[in-house]
């Protein structure tokens, strides 16, 4: 009879090890699916760790803004300021009465209209501007004009032409959010890797391929980031407008309250903005994950 060769103990270890590995694979060779579906546990565990620790430092954070804020607001002159229990009972009361939502709506379409138009002008004429080197040399030194200057002093030129009427508004919010979205879509367009387009060329692929499968998918990442930027750039258009342009909306409850001296009521469109800014950001970077997934990929890794 052959006598067994004694193994080291570092040997015996990788002999053991590589019998493991084994274990986890299937007769044809591909991995055992129980370790598959660990991994995926795993991962949804660890998603749902990072949600809880995410949500617990924002409203963290919050209790503790709205506690400064509350014991700020009792020690100073309430027709100055005013603690955020004041404010959420004006808010109430204006919810109740109905003049928060008939001032507000009117705000909501101009956002709207005026950012509907922002992002049908905006993304077509940043892709022009980067695939078409005359349309770029016509074209850049305006954009840059109009980027660098400030909304606030296009206002009165606004209202002098097309009067204090939704027409204004509108403009005045598509100046102020259309720029974010042509830069940031020409800037997407023309850093799209080279060697993917030379790859796609050598397969002989169609202009219409090569739009589909390679410039697009590479610029939407600076697509849905200009979206997030022109999302907050719209709302301070849309209440720097209605601070010039007329006696309706959100901006002229902050005017009127402001001017009658009710701190309370004059903080309520304020936080309503905000928030809608929050919402509305968070609307954008939804649509970013869902558009361009490999983006979320890359931030959790």
């Amino acid at each position: 009879m052959s006598e067994s060769v004694p193994t080291k103990p570092a040997e015996r270890a990788i002999i053991e090890g590589g019998a493991a590995h084994t274990a986890t694979m299937q007769a044809d060779g591909r991995p055992n699916i129980d370790i598959a579906e660990r991994s995926k546990q795993a991962a949804a565990a660890r998603r749902r760790r990072e949600t809880l620790i995410e949500w617990a430092v924002r409203l963290l954070s919050l209790a503790i803004l709205l506690a400064i804020w509350e014991v700020y607001g009792r020690s100073v002159n309430r027709a100055l300021f005013a603690p955020p229990s004041a404010v959420l009972l004006a808010g109430l009361e204006m919810i109740r009465s109905g003049e928060l939502w008939r001032y507000l709506q009117g705000s909501l379409l101009v956002l709207a209209y005026g950012f509907i138009i922002a992002l049908v002008v905006g993304i077509p004429f940043g892709v022009a501007l980067a695939r078409s080197r005359i349309v770029n040399y016509a074209f850049d030194w305006y954009i840059a004009a109009f980027n660098s200057t400030p909304n606030v002093a296009l206002v009165p030129l606004i209202t002098l032409l097309f009067g204090f009427d939704v027409t204004a508004k509108v403009i005045v919010v598509v100046f102020s959010s259309v720029f974010a979205i042509i830069v940031n879509t020409q800037q997407g367009v023309r850093n799209v890797d080279r060697r993917l387009l030379e790859v796609a060329h050598s397969f002989r692929s169609s202009e219409r391929q090569l739009w589909t499968d390679v410039v697009i998918p590479s610029a939407l990442p600076y697509i849905a980031a200009g979206l997030r930027l022109a999302v907050g750039r719209a709302l301070v258009g849309m209440v720097v407008a209605e601070f010039f342009t007329s006696i309706t909306g959100i901006g002229y409850l902050i005017v009127r309250y402001s001017n009658a001296f009710q701190p309370d009521k004059l903080l309520v469109p304020i936080v309503v903005v905000m928030g809608l800014g929050i919402l509305l950001t968070g609307i954008a970077g939804g649509v970013e994950r869902r558009i361009a997934p490999w983006t979320r990929e890359r931030d959790e890794s």
